[in-house]
């Protein structure tokens, strides 16, 4: 089976040898999250997600706040590799920070109280669903991404650096750039073990 969809979904990939040369504008990448805010499914319509992206000097600052907080936390003799990650992902063109927000979760709640418990888990796999979307789209413009969860040793830090509401919660980290190593094969699961079709 082939089309264009599935063809984009293939395409996206954990790729961490990313660059700061990206192949479409920051207009283009700035359009992607956009779409993606707007169309991504969230449960009761809550459109409780948020995003921020980080460009050039605001997403060099992002990972310079993530390593300052490691290297607290991190043994010295340790670093080394944290260090070389942190690298990585600030050697991108930029981030895609994404959120839910509380205010809208806590709303639906109190309206909704037979499934208080469950708001919090839908907002999540809204998040999820978000995050994958602008994953693939950035895939199909050539643009390299990973997803990073240092959450919520940063979120403070990210919260005030850039005036963003108290009430987002930092759900993940999506470093991009451009693509200077691709990743190798991906190796599968028999599908047969894990999908079960009863007719």
């Amino acid at each position: 089976m082939s089309n264009s969809y599935f063809d984009a979904v293939k395409k996206r990939r954990s790729v961490y040898a990313i660059s700061k040369e990206l192949p479409v504008s920051l207009e283009q990448v700035q359009e992607i999250v956009e779409q993606a805010i707007l169309h991504s499914p969230t449960s009761f319509n809550s459109q409780s997600s948020r995003a921020v992206v980080l460009f050039g000097e605001q997403h060099d600052k992002l990972w310079d706040i993530t390593s300052g907080t490691l290297r607290k936390i991190v043994p010295s003799e340790q670093f080394e590799g944290t260090a070389q990650k942190m690298a990585a992902f600030k050697a991108g063109a930029g981030t895609v920070l994404f959120f839910e927000d509380q205010a809208v979760i806590k709303h639906l709640q109190e309206n909704f109280a037979l499934y208080a418990d469950n708001f919090p888990i839908w907002s999540n796999q809204s998040s999820g669903m978000l995050q994958h979307v602008v994953w693939t789209a950035l895939a199909e413009a050539g643009v390299g991404a990973s997803l990073q969860h240092y959450n919520p040793l940063i979120d403070d830090e990210v919260k005030s650096n850039w005036g963003l509401p108290a009430e987002w919660k930092l759900i993940a980290q999506m470093p991009f750039g451009g693509i200077v190593t691709a990743p190798g094969e991906k190796e599968f699961e028999p599908v047969e073990n894990r999908v079960k079709v009863f007719k």
